[in-house]
C-alpha cells in the first residue's frame, strides 16, 4: 500500500485518532513528550487484518481502526500537538467503494458508526458531523484535500479522467456548441434556456450593464498603476453600497436579480479599470452588443469611440470564459460560500472571491506565466529553462503546467490549446514571447521527465498566451479570469442560500501554541 506522509505534511490518505502515547513509525518506544499530547495523526504505515481482531489503543502502541465491510484497516500514529481525528476515508481519484452504507471507527473505548453519502458521481463521502460529539476528536485534514464541505449539484470534476462536468454537460461540447451566457444561466438555474429564456436573459444582461457615475468616481480615485483586482474588488463591494434596498436575502427575485446584476456589471468594472489605467475617458457599454462583444467595444475603443471588432477575438474569449466560469469547490468559490455562509450579501461574498482569486497560486497564475516567458526571454532560452525546471536546487519553476485536482490532463487545456493556435494564426500577431510559448508548450510535451510526472500544459498556460495575443496587459489577466468566474460564484452563492444544510463556516485548529502559563509581573530580563 502507497506510504502515507508524516503528520507535518497531512495528505488525504491520512487519518487520526483518540488521545494517548504512540510509537513512531518503527515501533520503538517514543520518549515521554514535556506534556500530554492529545492529538495523534496518521504515520506512514497501515495495514489491513481481518475483521475480527482488536484494534490496539494504548499508551505505548496507538492506532485507529476502521471498518470497512469486514476488513479494518489499522494505522499506526506518531504524535502532533491538539485533538484531532480522521479527515476522510476516500481520497480523490480512488475508486468510490459504492457497496459500503456506513463505517466503523474505534477510538480507545469508543465506538462510532458514520454514515456513508452517496454521491451523484465521485467518491462516496464519510458524514462526520457527529464524530466531535460522540468521540470528543476533531479532523485534520489541510488545504481540504478529502473534506466535503458542501453539498452542490453545480460542477463536477474528476481529476483522474481529466473530466470536467457544467450542470453535466461534459465542458468539452459546451465550448464547441454553447456560449458564455448560455452557460451562465444554466449555472445559475440548472437547467439550458430555450430560446425564449436565453433572449430574455440576454436582454436583462444588457439592461444592468450599465453602473452608477459614483462607480466611476471610486475607479478614479485609484492610481492610474494600481493593480486591478484591487480596484475590482472595491468597485464589486461598492454595488452593495448602491443596491442596499434591495438585500432581502429571503426574497428569491432579489437574490436572482442580484445575481444577474453582477454577471451583467463585472464586464463594465473590467473595461472601466482597464481604460482608467490607460488614461483614456471613461465610457458606457453598448447595449446593443452581445455580452463578449460589448465587453470588448468598452474596453478598447478609442476617445472617439471606434473600435473594430474582430469575431475571431470574439469567439476566443467567448471560449475563455465558459472555461473560467466555474470549476467546483476551488479556493475563491469555498472563500465566496464561506463568506455567504454569514449572511452576508452577493456583492460582498463575490468580492471576497476576487482577493482570494488574485494569489498567484489560483488565478493569478496565467500572470505568474507570461512573467516566466518574460524571464526566459526567448525562443533559444527555452531548453537551458527546461533542464533548470528538472533542478530542484535552481529555483526556477515552469509556470502553467500541472494541476492539484486534474491527474491526468486538464480537460479545459485541451480545448483552449487548439484555440490557441487558431487564434494565433488569425490575428497574424508577431510576438517573441509567443514564440517562447510554443516552443516550451512543444518541448514540455515531448520531455519524458514532463510526461512521465504528467506535467502538461493547463489552462492558465493557454489562457495567458491568448491575453497576451489580445493586447490585454498582464496586470489585467486575473481580472478577465474573475469575469468568466463570476457566474460560477453567484451560482454557488444561489445554491447556497437554499441549502437546509448550510450553517456558518467555522473550521476547528490544530493549536499548536503555548500551554497555559501565568503572567509574570517582574519578567526578567
Amino acid at each position: 500500500m502507497e506510504r502515507l506522509r508524516r503528520c507535518a505534511s497531512v495528505s488525504e490518505r491520512q487519518l487520526a485518532t483518540s488521545p494517548g502515547r504512540c510509537n513512531g513509525v518503527s515501533g520503538q518506544k517514543r520518549p515521554d513528550p514535556p506534556q500530554p499530547l492529545r492529538c495523534l495523526a496518521a504515520s506512514t504505515r497501515r495495514r489491513s487484518v481481518p475483521a475480527s481482531t482488536t484494534s490496539v489503543l494504548g499508551r505505548q502502541k496507538c492506532c485507529c481502526a476502521i471498518m470497512a465491510g469486514s476488513t479494518i484497516t489499522i494505522v499506526d500514529f506518531l504524535h502532533v500537538p491538539a485533538p484531532c481525528a480522521w479527515a476522510g476515508a476516500f481520497p480523490r481519484g480512488a475508486h468510490t467503494v459504492s457497496d459500503l452504507d456506513q463505517v466503523t471507527l474505534n477510538a480507545g473505548d469508543k465506538s462510532v458508526v458514520l454514515p456513508v453519502i452517496k454521491p451523484t458521481l465521485g467518491n462516496d463521502c464519510v458524514d462526520i458531523s457527529k464524530l466531535t460529539k460522540e468521540t470528543g476528536l476533531f479532523t485534520y485534514d489541510s488545504g481540504f484535500t478529502a473534506t466535503a464541505s458542501c453539498k452542490s449539484a453545480i460542477t463536477y470534476i474528476d481529476g483522474d479522467k481529466g473530466v470536467l462536468l457544467y450542470r453535466g454537460y461534459p465542458i468539452e461540447q459546451l465550448s464547441e456548441k454553447s456560449s458564455y451566457v448560455e452557460v451562465a444561466y444554466l449555472l445559475i438555474n440548472g437547467e439550458r434556456p430555450s430560446a425564449e429564456q436565453l433572449k430574455a436573459f440576454t436582454d436583462e444582461l444588457a439592461a444592468e450593464a450599465d453602473v452608477d457615475p459614483s462607480i466611476n468616481t471610486l475607479i478614479g480615485s485609484f492610481a492610474k498603476d494600481a493593480h486591478p483586482m484591487a480596484i475590482l474588488t472595491a468597485a464589486i463591494a461598492q454595488l452593495s453600497g448602491i443596491y442596499h434596498a434591495s438585500l432581502d436575502l429571503s426574497d428569491a427575485e432579489q437574490r436572482r436579480h442580484a445575481a444577474v446584476r453582477l454577471i451583467a456589471k463585472v464586464p463594465t468594472l473590467s473595461a472601466l479599470i482597464y481604460r482608467h489605467g490607460k488614461g483614456l475617458p471613461a465610457n458606457k457599454p453598448d447595449t446593443s452588443l452581445d455580452y463578449v462583444s460589448r465587453f470588448l467595444k468598452q474596453t478598447f475603443e478609442s476617445a472617439d469611440g471606434q473600435y473594430e471588432l474582430n469575431q475571431d477575438v470574439v469567439k476566443a474569449l467567448d471560449l475563455l470564459f465558459i472555461l473560467h466560469a466555474d470549476h467546483e469547490q476551488n479556493a475563491s468559490t469555498s472563500t465566496v460560500r464561506l463568506v455567504g455562509s454569514t449572511g452576508a450579501n452577493p456583492y460582498a461574498s463575490v468580492a471576497a472571491g476576487v482577493t482570494a482569486l488574485w494569489g498567484p497560486a489560483h488565478g493569478g497564475a496565467n500572470e505568474a506565466v507570461l512573467k516566466m516567458l518574460e524571464e526566459i526571454g526567448s525562443a533559444d532560452n527555452v531548453e537551458s529553462a527546461v533542464l533548470k525546471a528538472k533542478d530542484k536546487t535552481s529555483g526556477f519553476r515552469l509556470m502553467g503546467f500541472g494541476h492539484r485536482v486534474y491527474k491526468n490532463f486538464d480537460p479545459r487545456a485541451k480545448v483552449i490549446g487548439e484555440m490557441t493556435g487558431k487564434v494565433l494564426k488569425q490575428l497574424g500577431v508577431q510576438d517573441p514571447l509567443l514564440d517562447v510559448a510554443v516552443k516550451l508548450e512543444q518541448a514540455a510535451l515531448q520531455d519524458d521527465y514532463f510526461v512521465a510526472r504528467k506535467l502538461y500544459p493547463n489552462v492558465d498556460f493557454y489562457s495567458g498566451i491568448i491575453y497576451k495575443a489580445l493586447q490585454i496587459p498582464t496586470e489585467m489577466f486575473t481580472v478577465m479570469f474573475a469575469l468568466g468566474r463570476t457566474s460560477g460564484w453567484v451560482a454557488h452563492w444561489l445554491e447556497q442560500q437554499v441549502d437546509p444544510e448550510m450553517k456558518i463556516g467555522r473550521p476547528r485548529q490544530v493549536y499548536t501554541g503555548s500551554d497555559v502559563r501565568d503572567y509574570q509581573a517582574d519578567r526578567p530580563g
